[in-house]
């Protein structure tokens, strides 16, 4: 299975890696913007709340996603942990996998693909996936579609896609939402998360 790396990958990449024997993430493509590469959505009080990681990008000269740097002036590590304690800090789960996730939002990291394998790794770990990767050394133009889920870093195309529901924080108040980051699903789920991701189908248009 191809898939980008993303930041907190939503479900349909869980679920693409929770299913899958063998994973390739691409790390030579070009870096484009208002995909999942920079960001996630989590359930926030007031519904979805997308969560950014701001970086040092031009639209003028093409660049590589594995040479995307973050950009740091901003306290977006604070603003993102502060916003995902307040998201969840009533889930079940919560508690149990913070100071896993704590030492992203502590750390400076320089890259954003460090930083996103950062969290995939940690992502992994919570969910207790045995599950090895490996990393493209070109970019991976003719490959067989079937495997090819690199698409599900737009959200254009994550939109399309609908797995099956489970308690959200916030679902009496607006309903259940669908594909939001793996980390709605392990603060709500908590040990069930891994079975959730391995029962659901993944079907790309």
């Amino acid at each position: 299975m191809v898939l980008h790396p993303t930041y907190f990958p939503n479900i349909s990449h869980g679920v693409a890696m929770a299913n899958s024997e063998a994973i390739v993430f691409e790390v030579f493509d070009n870096y484009q913007k208002q995909t999942y590469r920079n960001r996630c959505d989590i359930y926030g009080a007031n519904g979805k709340l997308t969560l950014t990681v701001p970086v040092s990008y031009t639209q003028k000269n093409r660049q590589l996603y594995k040479d995307v740097r973050i950009h740091n002036e901003e306290k977006w590590q604070l603003h993102h942990l502060k916003s995902l304690q307040s998201a969840y800090r009533t889930s079940p789960f919560f508690e149990y996998y913070e100071d896993d996730l704590r030492p992203l939002f502590n750390t400076k990291f320089e890259f954003l693909l460090d930083f996103n394998f950062k969290c995939i790794d940690i992502l992994l770990e919570c969910l207790q996936l045995d599950l090895s990767y490996s990393l493209t050394d070109t970019f991976l133009k003719d490959i067989d579609p079937s495997v090819d889920m690199r698409g599900l870093v737009n959200p254009t195309t994550a939109r399309t896609l609908n797995f099956e529901s489970y308690t959200q924080v916030f679902q009496e108040k607006h309903g259940y939402i669908n594909n939001l980051s793996i980390l709605d699903l392990i603060f709500n789920e908590g040990p069930n998360a891994p079975n959730y991701l391995q029962s659901q189908t993944l079907h790309m248009l």
